[in-house]
């Protein structure tokens, strides 16, 4: 069962800041990819975008993907077991 937290903000509030609802969500998925908080495709979907535009966001943002040693070992685990097949 997925459930949905709703979150209220007064129109006047995003009128303000000059920015729409779907663009707040997008701000606020790249503020937790960047902290760390959200994994990348946990943060394209609360931003509604496909892994390949919100890494196109990312980019043109400056902001690195999060790849590790331990993404390259299993990059690499999962490059030599299709070699073997």
């Amino acid at each position: 069962m997925n459930n949905t937290i709703t979150f209220e903000i007064p129109q006047d509030i995003l009128d303000s800041a000059r920015i729409t609802a779907p663009e707040l969500k997008l701000e606020l998925a790249i503020w937790l990819y960047a902290q760390g908080r959200l994994s990348i495709g946990k943060s394209r979907e609360l931003a509604g975008l496909s892994l390949w535009e919100f890494r196109q966001v990312l980019s043109v943002r400056h902001i690195a993907t999060h790849y590790d040693s331990d993404d390259l070992c299993e990059d690499l685990s999962t490059i030599e077991k299709l070699n073997t097949l």
